[in-house]
């Protein structure tokens, strides 16, 4: 960030951050409720990561494309207002087109409206920064919260009912674990993706410092020639 609040860093790090390093899920720890309620099978996952994308990419957009003429005293009735807009939109979209997701998911889709991830994005970034960065972000963090939410259900439905988005893949033979379909198992399969999530952050810092290290002794190799 420079002086004046504004991201200085560039597309692709600002989109790399939600997905890994700044994941609203595994770091931030934020929207998790709906999260663990929605994926007991992998098209409520994939369902629920999309319309949260939807919603948070539209609302950042918009929010950052006219953040100079919200008055301050009023930003968050208009923040909610056009999150709820967008809201609307994939609540309608999804029962047209898709009834039995929309019907499986029940009242998390209009409760995205005040989900956490997106007030939180809209109010601490998109309100502050130029729309490329709020797209950068909002693609990030939403694609962040899908795959965390698609694997969460793939191993919950995989091991709670031996089937995948509906279709049977374990054998007939195999007894179907019930744990992972329970709130416990949610809460088991989530705090292994967050060592994960650790693991996989810990690598990326170890390359990046090795190749930042290489690049000040190749600089130093010069100078000294």
């Amino acid at each position: 960030m420079s002086e004046e609040g504004k991201d200085t860093r560039s597309f692709w790090q600002v989109f790399k951050a939600g997905l890994v390093f700044e994941n609203p899920l595994l770091v931030l720890m934020i929207g998790l409720c709906s999260s663990l309620a929605v994926t007991s099978n992998v098209s409520n996952g994939i369902g629920m990561g999309l319309a949260m994308t939807f919603v948070l990419l539209f609302s950042e957009i918009f929010i950052s494309a006219f953040r100079k003429l919200i008055p301050n005293g009023a930003r968050l009735p208009i923040f909610i207002i056009i999150i709820a807009a967008f809201t609307t939109i994939v609540d309608l979209v999804m029962k047209a087109y898709f009834p039995d997701l929309s019907k499986s998911m029940g009242v998390f889709i209009p409760l995205i409206v005040v989900n956490c991830i997106i007030m939180g994005r809209v109010e601490a970034y998109s309100s502050k920064q130029r729309v490329v960065s709020s797209i950068a972000d909002a693609l990030g963090m939403g694609l962040g919260y899908t795959w965390v939410l698609i694997v969460i259900s793939a191993v919950r439905e995989l091991l709670g009912n031996g089937t995948f988005a509906g279709i049977q893949v374990m054998p007939v033979s195999y007894t179907p674990i019930l744990f992972f379909i329970l709130p416990p198992g949610g809460f088991l399969v989530f705090g292994l993706l967050i060592s994960a999530n650790n693991a996989i952050k810990r690598s990326i810092n170890k390359r990046e410092t090795l190749a930042a290290k290489q690049v000040s002794d190749q600089q130093k190799a010069k100078e000294n020639a």
